[in-house]
C-alpha cells in the first residue's frame, strides 16, 4: 500500500532516545516507564506524538486475558438473556446470536487493523482525526470521544449495578420475605465502585498478573457451570423446541420476524461483550452491559509492549476464543431452562436465577453457583474500569475534556491516571443516587452508552473506508487486512447500521415509561448538545490529536 512522502519519512527514520516522560524525583518511577516498552513502541509513540506516561506490563498473554475478561460473554449472557427470551424464545436467542456473531466479527477486524495503525490509548476519536477527511477530522474526532467517554463511564454505572442486583438477587432466594429496595442497590454500587477503582489505582502495577488468573478463572469456572446445569436439571428441553420453536413471551408485536429482529439486541451486545442489570420490566437495558468487550484492548494500548502487534492479535484471538464458550453455555441453559414463562417471572429479575435453583434443587446450590458468576462479573468490571480510566485519560490528554490537564495527570508513584480513575468512581456513585429517585431515569441515562459507542464504531471504520474508496494512502498496519480491507470494512459498516437501527426499538409493542427504550431520546440530545458545544467553546481549543502526528501538520 501507498504511503504519503511524510509517513515514509516516519517508517523509515531512526527514532532517537526518548527522555524520561514524567517529571519526577523518583528515579524508579522513570525507570519503570522504559519496561516492555519496545522499538518499535517508541516509534510508532513518537509518530503519533504522544509521551510514554504508563508502565507497559502487558504482554500477549496477558493482553488477551484482558480482552476475553473484559468481553466475558458467556458470564454476561448468563445475566442479559431476557430480552431475546421476551421476544423471540429459545430458538430466536440460539439464531440471533450465530448472526450477530458473523457480523461482529467484521467490526472487530476492521477495529483491529485500526488499532495496529495507531496503538493508542485513545482509541476511536483518534482514528477518526487521522483517517477522516482534514476538513471534518475536528468535528468528528471530539464528537467520537464524547460518545466513547459517555458510553465508558456508563458501563463502569452499569457493571456495579449488575454486581449490586445480583447479589440482591441471591440475598432474595435465601430470604423469601425479603424485598430489594432502590438505596439498597444504591448502596451496593458505591461500595462496588470504590473497591474497584481502590484496586485500579493501588494495585495498578500488578494489573496484568491479575488478569491472568482472571482469565483462568473465567475458563475453568465454565466447565462446572454448564456441567451442573446438564448433569442436575430433572427435566430437559428436545433440541427441536431449543433450535426452532420462535416464541413471543410477552412483546406483542405484530409477526414473529419483527419480535424475533427486536429480540435480537440481547445477541448484539453480548457479542460487543457488555452486561447490564434491572428487572425484567426494564430488558433492553439489562442487553446494555454485553457492550464494552471489543475496543478495550486499544485503550490499554500504552500498558501493552508491542501494541501494534499485540492489540490486534488480542482483539481477534479473545473474540473468537469466546465464541465456543459463550455457544456451549447458551445452548446448556436453553437445553435446561424449562418453562420460560416462569423463569422470566421469577423474583429475582434474573432468569438465570430460576434456572439455577431448578437445576440444583436447592438453594444452597443454586446460592454457590450465583457466587461463581458474582465474582466473574466483578472481574470483568476490573478490567472494564481499567479501559474506562484509560479512554478518559486519553481525552483529556488531547485536550477533548473539561479539566484536561488535571484529568491527564499520570500518578508518579502509582503510575496510573489516578485522577481519571478518580472521576470514573465519581461519575458511578453519582448515577447511583439517580437510582435512589427512580430507577427508570438512572435506566434512562445509562441506555445511552449502547448506541453512543456502536456510533464510535461507524464513524471510524467509515472513515477508514473512505480513505480507501478516495485511493488515499495510510500508514501501513503491522496488522493489515491487506486488498480484503474494503470488503470487510464495507459488511462492518452495513452490520453496524442494522445493529444501529435495532437497538432503538422497545422490547414490547405498547412500551410503558418503564420499558420504552430511551437510547433514542438520549442520543439525539447528546449529539446535539455536542455538536453545539463543539461550534460554540471546544473548536477554539480542540484541534484533534492528528496535528502531532508526524507527517500530517
Amino acid at each position: 500500500m501507498a504511503t504519503s512522502s511524510g509517513y515514509e519519512h516516519t517508517v523509515g527514520a531512526t527514532v532517537e532516545a526518548i527522555a524520561p516522560i514524567i517529571a519526577s524525583d523518583d528515579s524508579e518511577s522513570q525507570n519503570d516507564q522504559t519496561v516492555g516498552f519496545t522499538y518499535q513502541d517508541k516509534t510508532d509513540m513518537k509518530r503519533m506524538g504522544k509521551k510514554q506516561e504508563l508502565r507497559r506490563t502487558f504482554r500477549i498473554l496477558s493482553s488477551i486475558a484482558f480482552t476475553t475478561c473484559n468481553m466475558g460473554t458467556w458470564e454476561i449472557l448468563l445475566t442479559a438473556n431476557t430480552q431475546g427470551l421476551i421476544a423471540g424464545g429459545s430458538a430466536g436467542l440460539f439464531w440471533s446470536l450465530v448472526w450477530v456473531y458473523i457480523g461482529q466479527a467484521f467490526v472487530i477486524l476492521s477495529l483491529a487493523e485500526m488499532a495496529s495503525i495507531a496503538p493508542t490509548a485513545g482509541g476511536q476519536y483518534h482514528w477518526v482525526s487521522e483517517f477522516a477527511p482534514r476538513k471534518y477530522q475536528k468535528i468528528l474526532s471530539y464528537t467520537s470521544g464524547w460518545l466513547s467517554t459517555l458510553a465508558w463511564q456508563s458501563f463502569v454505572a452499569v457493571d456495579s449495578f449488575l454486581v449490586g442486583e445480583v447479589i440482591l438477587g441471591m440475598v432474595a432466594i435465601n430470604d423469601q420475605s425479603f424485598v430489594p429496595q432502590r438505596w439498597q442497590a444504591t448502596l451496593l454500587i458505591i461500595a462496588t465502585v470504590l473497591a474497584i477503582a481502590a484496586f485500579n489505582f493501588f494495585a495498578g502495577k500488578r494489573l496484568a498478573d491479575a488478569e491472568n488468573l482472571f482469565f483462568a478463572f473465567h475458563l475453568l469456572a465454565f466447565l462446572p457451570v454448564i456441567v451442573t446445569l446438564l448433569a442436575m436439571t430433572p427435566e430437559k428441553q428436545t433440541a427441536k423446541t431449543v433450535f426452532t420453536q420462535f416464541t413471543d413471551n410477552g412483546a406483542g408485536w405484530s409477526s414473529m420476524g419483527l419480535t424475533v429482529m427486536v429480540g435480537q439486541v440481547s445477541c448484539i451486545f453480548v457479542v460487543l461483550g457488555m452486561s447490564c442489570p434491572i428487572h425484567n420490566e426494564l430488558p433492553i437495558i439489562r442487553a446494555l452491559t454485553l457492550y464494552t468487550g471489543s475496543d478495550s484492548a486499544a485503550h490499554m494500548s500504552e500498558e501493552i509492549s508491542d501494541a501494534g502487534q499485540v492489540v490486534p492479535r488480542s482483539m481477534v484471538w479473545s473474540f473468537f476464543l469466546n465464541i465456543p464458550l459463550t455457544f456451549g453455555l447458551l445452548i446448556s441453559y436453553l437445553f435446561c431452562i424449562g418453562d420460560i414463562s416462569e423463569a422470566l417471572s421469577s423474583p429475582t429479575g434474573y432468569p438465570f436465577i430460576y434456572v439455577f435453583q431448578n437445576a440444583t434443587g436447592s438453594v444452597a446450590g443454586a446460592t454457590g453457583l450465583i457466587t461463581v458468576v458474582l465474582l466473574l462479573l466483578i472481574f470483568i468490571m476490573t478490567s472494564t474500569y481499567a479501559s474506562t480510566s484509560r479512554q478518559l485519560f486519553a481525552f483529556a490528554r488531547d485536550n477533548g475534556m473539561p479539566f484536561s490537564n488535571w484529568l491527564a495527570r499520570v500518578h508518579p508513584k502509582w503510575q496510573v491516571p489516578g485522577n481519571s480513575i478518580l472521576l470514573t468512581c465519581l461519575f458511578t456513585m453519582a448515577m447511583s443516587l439517580i437510582n435512589i429517585g427512580s430507577t427508570v431515569a438512572f435506566n434512562a441515562v445509562l441506555s445511552l452508552g449502547v448506541v453512543a459507542l456502536m456510533a464510535t464504531y461507524g464513524i471510524s471504520i467509515g472513515c477508514v473506508l473512505l480513505k480507501r474508496f478516495d485511493g488515499e494512502p495510510f500508514l501501513p498496519a503491522r496488522w493489515t487486512l491487506g486488498k480484503a480491507g474494503v470488503y470487510i470494512n464495507v459488511i462492518a459498516i452495513v452490520y453496524i447500521a442494522w445493529a444501529f437501527f435495532w437497538s432503538f426499538w422497545p422490547n414490547g409493542y405498547e412500551p410503558t415509561a418503564q420499558t420504552f427504550n430511551w437510547a433514542v431520546v438520549l442520543f439525539v440530545g447528546v449529539m446535539g448538545i455536542a455538536c453545539l458545544e463543539y461550534f460554540v467553546h471546544a473548536r477554539r481549543f480542540y484541534e484533534g490529536p492528528v496535528v502531532k502526528v508526524e507527517g500530517r501538520s
